[in-house]
């Protein structure tokens, strides 16, 4: 649900804020006041291109911001591109500079309209009157005929990434079989090499350790023996003093026991000692000064290190190399073996998509025809005589398997009597475009409250509409305004319209006003409390002079849309 729209330095915007709810939103105001605005500022949010235009004059930049709650959809979006999360809400801001330039940011972090592009599908479905039902393309037509059959591509989804993981693994086999065969030799000689060294993980630095120690024996050794003279063997050895401190301060806690603690840390200080003391000897006796084990080692270090500098930065990526060069050498050596495998597995998980495909097909053929008939009545109660159809045409080629099947869904339309059914999109009113995108969500969501399936197909959370009361009046503007109503209760909408009969049905009503201020014209966004929405509605009704008889009309209207 979309929380809150904010626009600072946009069109003739100066700085307004829209705090929305849920249910039905509607914005009304004047004509020219700028309605349409904020739901092009909107459509900014949801990854619309921008214009510098839309700067206001004097200003360097314009800003657009909204806040919607967080989906499990977002929250994914986000993690794939490295957006941290504020919680249960997703914070939207772009920035459009006067040079034309522009930023993006989510959740106050740096982002780009990619990302916008991909959180709007899941976040709110923009219908802008400047747009045609173009944009409502074929994968969001396929999506609401699933959401309307609650249909899961759940089985068809799993089928097909094991057919296209098993058909990629082939095509690598097949692809470029010359050049793999001319890096046979090649790849003989890096194992060979590899296999003869036999390197472990870890000897160079256990080796070079030895090393040092071997090349500086007699170092090594003097250190030692000394260490071990200074701390026990000597007449003046540390330990003698200890032993002598220590009978000193037994004396003295015989007669006062404060000293008792310092006779045992003297004790404890000269067990120390010794357990150092025959460290640093046995390790003296064990240095072997041996020219031959040190070259020895230098040899191994050597060849260590051409591995290194030929396969690897460490000899873990090196045994990792020589697996996976044995790896390559086995496929070629059991292609054949391989293949066959490879083309039965191929041939089970086409099977297992087919399967699942079919069924999906199925599913939506039968789904198919009864939306059309529900979007059908729909339609023709918004001053409308419409033939509506929607077609799922499968096409086996597995050149068009995807993870949601093979289908073309398509929805089409003939407005007038006589004439053929034609797609959506060569829908030549706006009005009739947004009557018709708005029947068929009405149908939809109908549709999905009604089945008992628990896995829905996600559609947006906010729906918006721009003037769908164009060329409508009377009975067919209260059927709009009734199905906003019926299509809010499980959607959030917002819509701007110009017909009393449909601002009736407002849950918020939010007046956009147009005014001078020292010199410059500013827009500003209110929402209405009962009095002054009653009194909206009544000039909506009358005009510029609000009489006593459209103010008791309006009341009554406002009244009866409850």
């Amino acid at each position: 649900m979309l929380l809150e729209l904010r626009a600072e330095n946009y069109a003739v915007i100066d700085h307004a804020i829209a705090v929305f709810g849920a249910g039905l939103n509607l914005l009304t105001g004047e004509t020219g006041a700028g309605k349409s605005i904020l739901v092009d500022a909107l459509a900014l949010l949801m990854g619309d291109k921008a214009s510098s235009e839309v700067v206001r004059h004097g200003a360097d930049k314009a800003v657009v911001a909204c806040v919607f709650e967080a989906t499990q959809g977002a929250e994914a979006i986000l993690e794939t591109n490295g957006i941290d999360s504020e919680g249960h809400e997703i914070i939207l801001r772009r920035e459009i500079l006067s040079n034309g330039k522009g930023r993006v940011f989510i959740n106050n972090q740096p982002a780009t309209v990619a990302v916008l592009r991909q959180l709007a599908p899941e976040l709110a479905l923009v219908h802008a009157q400047s747009e045609t039902l173009g944009a409502f393309d074929q994968p969001q037509q396929r999506s609401l005929l699933d959401r309307f059959g609650n249909i899961s591509e759940e089985f068809t989804t799993a089928a097909h990434e094991r057919w296209r993981a098993i058909q990629q693994k082939l095509n690598d086999l097949e692809r470029d079989e010359q050049d793999r065969l001319r890096m046979v030799d090649l790849w003989s000689f890096q194992r060979n090499e590899i296999d003869s060294v036999k390197p472990a993980e870890g000897e160079d630095e256990s080796l070079e350790i030895e090393r040092r120690v071997l090349s500086n024996a007699e170092k090594l050794y003097a250190a030692a023996m000394n260490t071990h003279e200074l701390l026990y063997e000597g007449a003046s050895s540390a330990e003698t003093a200890l032993r002598a401190a220590q009978k000193q301060i037994e004396e003295l806690a015989h007669y006062d026991p404060k000293f008792q603690e310092a006779a045992q840390q003297i004790a404890s200080a000269r067990a120390s000692v010794e357990d150092v003391s025959a460290t640093v000897r046995d390790y003296a006796e064990n240095i072997q000064a041996s020219p031959e084990r040190l070259a020895e080692i230098e040899d191994r270090l050597a060849a260590l290190s051409r591995l290194k500098r030929k396969y690897g930065q460490t000899l873990a990526e090196v045994i990792a190399y020589g697996k996976e060069v044995a790896g390559k050498l086995n496929e070629i050596e059991n292609r054949d073996e391989i293949l066959k495998t490879l083309r039965g597995d191929l041939k089970i998980a086409a099977d297992a998509y087919r399967k699942a495909a079919q069924a999906l097909t199925a599913d939506r053929a039968a789904a198919a025809k009864k939306l059309e008939k529900l979007a059908e009545t729909q339609i023709n109660d918004l001053a409308m005589k419409v033939r509506f159809a929607v077609t799922v045409a499968p096409n086996e080629d597995p050149a068009h398997w995807t993870t949601h099947g093979w289908d073309t869904v398509e929805y089409r339309i003939a407005t007038n009597a006589g004439e053929p059914l034609k797609p959506l999109d060569e829908i030549a009113s706006g009005g009739e475009m947004s009557r018709v995108l708005l029947a068929l969500k009405v149908s939809v969501e109908e549709g999905a409250s009604k089945a008992q399936s628990k896995k829905k197909t996600q559609v947006p959370r906010t729906l918006v509409f721009d003037e769908i009361d164009i060329g409508i009046g009377g009975r067919a503007a209260e059927a709009v305004g009734q199905k906003l109503k019926a299509l809010s209760r499980a959607q959030q909408v917002l819509c701007v319209t110009h017909l009393p009969q449909i601002a009736a049905f407002a849950d918020q009503h939010f007046l956009i006003e147009k005014k001078e201020h020292s010199g410059r014209t500013k827009t500003s966004v209110r929402l209405l409390e009962a009095s002054d929405r009653t009194e909206e509605v009544a000039r909506m009704l009358s005009g510029a002079t609000v009489t006593d008889t459209s103010l008791k009309h309006a009341e009554q209207m406002i009244k009866t849309s409850r």
